[in-house]
């Protein structure tokens, strides 16, 4: 029997894989709102993952992402990131008998009144971490965490890994460090996520790190190459818009945060819009300069609802309030924007401008 092609034709369209990047941004523990966008888009066939450049929360949530495809595929994957916030979970619901004001703080105890955070945050303006902490051994509850969930030598070492890049800022040169794949240690992530008012800097190699928020977050330029999927997808949890006047002394520092950790995001938004538009007007030339589609899993107004302290935020029903809705966002995305990946871009670039 003869197939009519104009009724096939959409059905095979609608399966046809799409090749993309991630772009995961850092926020703290508002990184579990990428965890849940990840979970939503690993359960779509049609969606293969190229390469991901990730800072801070990004960073972790992507080495994650490709070890558990590595060692158990797309289920692999959602399992690997559950278990991960679900551990970190249950590490912030420490005693409050038991926490020292350090942990109170960092891991978010009594912080839907930010009592523990405004009272780490003043500490932290007196004094730096070295004054804190003079002994060479750190608290970190991260490298614990890290230590126990992540196989990064085989992520090093495994060729069938995804491309994966992680930003970090050198505090001496005050340039961006990205490392590769094959660079990537517990130290590297955390140096990505190292906020610099709370814990000391991270050495590698004679160098030292800060947060990669500060100069790439994430980084979109390791993306560029030719033989990298020409979509990028960004996870993006900084709000760029608030609409009122930030007056107190936290709201002011909140928005500053926001501000800085978007800056450099927003300065590559610019170099690519002005590339697209140059191909458009065929003053620049394709292979040397080539197309790029950028597209957005974002919920600006919900995310506008958390200040910079909920970053410091691990009660599990936030965490996992977080979880569904970077669900939903990338749901919104799948069903809106999926189709259109590897034709035009589906985000509003003049947002960035």
């Amino acid at each position: 029997m003869d197939i009519n092609p104009s009724v096939a034709a959409p059905a095979i369209a609608q399966k046809a894989t799409r090749r993309i990047n991630l772009a995961l941004q850092g926020g703290g523990t508002h990184g579990a709102f990428t965890w849940g966008a990840l979970d939503r888009l690993l359960e779509e066939e049609r969606i293969e993952f190229d390469g991901l450049s990730g800072t801070s929360a990004g960073a972790i949530n992507g080495a994650i992402l490709a070890l558990g495809l590595l060692e158990g595929g797309r289920q692999g994957a959602k399992d690997a990131l559950n278990r991960f916030w679900r551990a970190l979970g249950a590490k912030f619901a420490v005693s409050p008998m038991k926490a020292t004001l350090f942990e109170k703080a960092l891991w978010g105890w009594d912080l839907k009144y930010s009592m523990g955070y405004n009272a780490f945050d003043t500490m932290t303006r007196v004094m730096s971490p070295y004054q804190l902490n003079p002994f060479p051994i750190e608290f970190n509850p991260l490298r614990k965490a890290l230590d126990q969930s992540l196989d990064l030598a085989r992520l090093r070492s495994d060729k069938n890994a995804m491309r994966l890049f992680i930003s970090a800022t050198n505090v001496r040169t005050g340039k961006p460090k990205v490392f590769t794949r094959a660079e990537i240690t517990v130290d590297a992530l955390l140096a990505s996520a190292c906020l610099p008012n709370v814990f000391k800097a991270v050495e590698i190699d004679g160098e030292a790190y800060w947060d990669g928020g500060y100069l790439g977050n994430p980084a979109l330029w390791p993306l560029y190459h030719e033989r990298m999927a020409a979509d990028i997808v960004l996870v993006q949890l900084n709000p760029l818009l608030r609409p009122e006047l930030p007056t107190t002394t936290s709201d002011i520092m909140n928005r500053l945060n926001e501000i800085s950790f978007n800056a450099s995001l927003m300065s590559e938004m610019r170099a690519i819009d002005f590339v697209q538009r140059m191909l458009d007007s065929g003053r620049l030339e394709q292979p040397r300069y080539r197309r790029l589609f950028l597209h957005a899993i974002e919920d600006e107004e919900r995310m506008r609802a958390f200040k910079l302290s909920t970053k410091f935020n691990g009660d599990w029903d936030f965490l996992t309030t977080l979880r569904d809705y970077g669900r939903d966002a990338a749901d919104l995305f799948i069903r809106e924007s999926l189709d259109k990946v590897g034709r035009e871009s589906t985000l509003d670039i003049q947002r960035y401008l």
